[in-house]
């Protein structure tokens, strides 16, 4: 009989609201890992299942016969689920840069209507409307497809047609773990690696917690960049109702911000996917590639990867 890690069937319309959630659903359709899952123990299988695998002997994987396969399912679920919510998420915003290049192009016909502006102006404010429609129609298609890739992963196809994600990433926390601690757990791991495979291993580490780290500078750096974003819009609305700026630099200064908003989830997006790859790694994983950092104006492209 499964061990209650894997034991629940499918409900009707699917939620996975935390990694636990999306962890646990790879698991039931590879039913091949339950007595992996069962020598593992209940205590090890929730510390995976939550994405605590710092706290796991890393000896266990020499130890549990196919405790490799549970990781892979686990992280790559992991990963197919931030991309699918970091692409779903980014939808509203660029809603509101579509919106705000709609109410630019509106005011510029009304302009070239009564004479104050020339059909060239608006061609212009035209084609800012059209980049913005694209890229809303781009950003749709590959929030479908991220949702399509899940729900492939997790072995639901043709089971589910959709499945409900939470309102946004989780939050990235505002320091890393210690170096030396990831270091401490990548000694431990290379005392029980032979010669080869721990070399392999360090380069792996290596590159992982270098993305790590660079993702977490990226994440702080994003923020910084949406409060200053934030502010710039905050203070062009009271310029404008003191008449010190025009409707334009309004549109312009939401449009900004809205992106800005975009580049901050495809920052908190790569840095989760990069804690995945790096406690992977510490664990004896090898990923196939380790995240890219694209950005969050990359957030519609990346989720198509």
């Amino acid at each position: 009989m499964p061990p209650p890690a894997v034991q629940d069937t499918v409900a009707e319309g699917l939620k996975l609201l935390t990694i636990e959630d999306v962890t646990r659903q790879a698991w039931r359709n590879h039913r091949d890992l339950a007595g992996s899952l069962a020598r593992l123990g209940a205590a090890n299988v929730a510390l995976i299942a939550a994405g605590r695998w710092t706290e796991i002997d890393s000896g266990l994987q020499r130890r549990v016969d196919g405790m490799d396969e549970v990781l892979s399912v686990a992280v790559q679920a992991r990963k197919a689920w931030l991309q699918a919510l970091a692409a779903r998420q980014a939808l509203a915003q660029y809603r509101s840069i579509l919106d705000a290049a709609e109410a630019a192009s509106e005011l510029g016909q009304r302009m070239v209507n009564v004479g104050n502006w020339s059909a060239l102006q608006q061609a212009r404010v035209q084609l800012v409307q059209s980049s913005a429609q694209m890229n809303l129609t781009r950003a749709q298609h590959a929030a479908t497809q991220a949702q399509a890739r899940l729900i492939k992963t997790l072995g639901l196809t043709g089971q589910v047609a959709s499945v409900t994600l939470p309102e946004s990433l989780p939050e990235v926390p505002p320091q890393i773990v210690p170096l030396d601690a990831w270091q401490n757990k990548a000694l431990a791991l290379q005392a029980q690696l032979p010669g080869a495979e721990g070399l392999r291993n360090q380069a792996n580490i290596t590159m992982a917690l270098a993305a790590y780290q660079a993702s977490h500078a990226l994440v702080k750096g994003s923020r910084d960049a949406l409060k200053t974003r934030a502010f710039i819009n905050e203070e062009t609305v009271l310029h404008y109702n003191g008449m010190l700026s025009s409707v334009w630099d309004v549109l312009d200064a939401a449009r900004s911000q809205s992106q800005a908003l975009i580049d901050a989830i495809g920052a908190q997006r790569d840095f989760w996917i990069a804690e995945a790859d790096l406690q992977w790694v510490l664990q004896g994983g090898e990923p196939d590639s380790l995240v890219s950092l694209g950005g969050g104006g990359e957030a519609a492209a990346s989720a198509a990867h």
